[in-house]
């Protein structure tokens, strides 16, 4: 009968260890990536890529720009704009080629349409509403409506951002679940 001398044994057991190790380095170094990864960093206009301020610029023509945040979502780096045109507070989110994604637009309450009021009363009663964004996909130069991002005051004046679809049928809080009213 032949068996393994102590030696060997011994040997694999450190490359065996060494090899776990190594996965645990290696993968705890992914996830730091990908954490960095998902942290927006802010950035000026003029280091934004050509296309992207060509978007800004075609979209909204004179627009004073506040912020550039770029991020990366899902493996894809998104610009993150927020700007003003003519007294009206906006958002866009571009990808690095100019492709604009989605336009926020800042909506009056008394152009808030009643199912959405109607919802936030019955959902947070002792609410500030704060401000009301409508949240539109955009398609090529077609801007599609898919829901309202509300920021409130709660009564214990804590500041929440609120998602309501556009039949008020549907509240979301940031960071949690569907939840029907």
């Amino acid at each position: 009968m032949l068996w393994p001398n102590h030696g060997e044994i011994e040997m694999r057991s450190i490359f065996n260890g060494f090899g776990v190790c190594a996965l645990a380095v290696g993968l705890t170094l992914v996830a730091m990536g990908r954490a960095e990864d998902d942290k927006a960093k802010k950035i000026p206009l003029d280091k934004a890529p050509k296309a992207v301020r060509d978007a800004i610029q075609g979209r909204f023509p004179g627009a004073d720009v506040n912020s550039i945040e770029k991020e990366t979502e899902k493996g894809k780096v998104v610009y993150d704009v927020e700007l003003k045109q003519k007294g009206r507070k906006y958002e866009m989110d571009i990808q690095e080629d100019g492709t604009i994604i989605e336009i926020e637009k800042e909506v009056a309450l008394n152009d808030v349409p009643a199912p959405v009021m109607q919802a936030l009363k019955a959902k947070f009663p002792k609410a500030t509403i704060k401000e009301v964004m409508e949240v539109n996909k955009v398609t090529g130069k077609r801007e599609t409506p898919d829901h309202y991002e509300v920021t409130i005051e709660t009564a214990d004046k804590k500041t929440q951002e609120v998602t309501v679809s556009l039949d008020g049928k549907s509240i979301k809080k940031e960071g949690e679940d569907k939840d029907k009213k």
